[in-house]
């Protein structure tokens, strides 16, 4: 009787597991919530504005072209505002680094003063516009954040200037110099990041800000007597110009879209 039961005990045993292995769970835990995945890959366009310094180191020589007689070395300068819009491509790799290519110009009012020291006259010399074309590589910091550093080639248009007395007084136009352009380099670097650090909800813009030293090649400015007729006196001129601007970017491809977790 005994053994009766004990087997019937067993059976029972192994029926009610096997039973309870076929039936449904009554929950399932729910998956680990994953951050947005960001992607910074894709086409991008700018614009903005900014400040500017523009620096020159410069001579005043006659009978250009020839054995230079006289001259005097001396360094200029000038400041002002401007504007700048732009379009790049970013391919974002291995991870957390970003790297890309770019265009972009700058127009506005940077401007100071070109001085012949030595025939003791000056005029207003500007920078009118510059423009760039380039590569910059740069550093997720965070997600949003992106850190860089950029460089390539710079030109620029500058204007002619009138010149007249340089005594306190001034006077009337003496003698003018012909606008010119100039062509360089650049390096820079700079922050961009997604306006929604800010609080503000905008998916795919963002603000960077931005510095950069352009370098110029040397030219040389004839002054031009009434009717364009040279003067036999000349002043060169060798630009370097530095810029902080700040921007609003509009990212194409820009994505927050959580990934889907796998459980």
């Amino acid at each position: 009787m005994k053994m009766n039961v004990l087997a019937l005990t067993t059976v029972a045993a192994f029926t009610g597991s096997a039973m309870a292995a076929d039936l449904p769970a009554r929950y399932t835990k729910a998956p680990v919530p994953v951050a947005p995945a960001f992607n910074w890959t894709g086409f991008y366009i700018f614009g903005g504005g900014g400040g500017g310094l523009w620096a020159a180191d410069s001579n005043s020589q006659t009978f250009p072209g020839a054995p230079v007689a006289l001259s005097r070395d001396q360094r200029l300068g000038g400041s002002g505002w401007f504007g700048t819009v732009g379009i790049g491509y970013d391919w974002q790799f291995g991870g957390n680094w970003v790297a890309g290519v770019f265009g972009d110009g700058q127009f506005g009012d940077i401007r100071g003063s070109l001085t012949d020291s030595f025939n003791f006259v000056e005029g207003r010399e500007k920078l009118r516009t510059s423009y760039a074309a380039g590569a910059r590589v740069g550093y997720l910091v965070a997600p949003q954040v992106l850190s860089y550093v950029n460089g390539g080639y710079s030109g620029s248009e500058w204007s002619g200037t009138s010149l007249s007395d340089l005594g306190p007084a001034g006077g009337p136009t003496l003698a003018t110099t012909n606008s010119f352009r100039r062509d360089g380099w650049f390096v820079g670097g700079g922050v961009e990041n997604n306006l929604d650090i800010f609080g503000i909800s905008a998916p795919g813009l963002f603000m960077k800000t931005e510095y950069r030293a352009a370098f110029y090649d040397r030219a040389t400015l004839s002054e031009n007597l009434a009717g364009g007729i040279p003067s036999g006196n000349a002043v060169t001129f060798k630009p370097w110009v530095q810029t902080i601007s700040t921007s609003l970017v509009y990212r194409f491809n820009w994505g927050g879209a959580p990934i889907a977790a796998k459980y």
